[in-house]
């Protein structure tokens, strides 16, 4: 097997500078890589098929989650405030009187 390109045949010189090495291994990777890429992309819920309509709704998703975190987040805000804010207005109205 050759060590280097200047090793290998003239014929494939190009073939393997256009590849960026011999064709079975670039393939390889490349077959790793589609299905890491895969695998991460069928996460997210693409589909293969329809790949347009995956994108859309994964903006859609992503549209929906941003408002979803604000609404969460003001819930809780209102429901500890119910609480909060009562117990603040009481002990500034009936705290001891501080002298400066």
């Amino acid at each position: 097997m050759p060590n280097d390109v200047r090793d290998l045949p003239a014929s494939n010189d190009g073939l393997y500078r256009f590849l960026g090495g011999s064709p079975l291994s670039v393939a390889f990777r490349l077959i790793l890589l589609s299905i890491l890429v895969g695998v991460v992309l069928a996460a997210i819920g693409f589909d293969p098929w329809n790949i347009l309509h995956s994108i859309r709704m994964l903006f859609q998703r992503l549209w929906d989650l941003g408002f979803d975190a604000v609404n969460w987040l003001w819930r809780y805000f209102l429901l500890g405030a119910v609480i909060v804010i009562p117990i603040w207005l009481l002990s500034r109205l009936f705290g001891a009187p501080r002298g400066r």
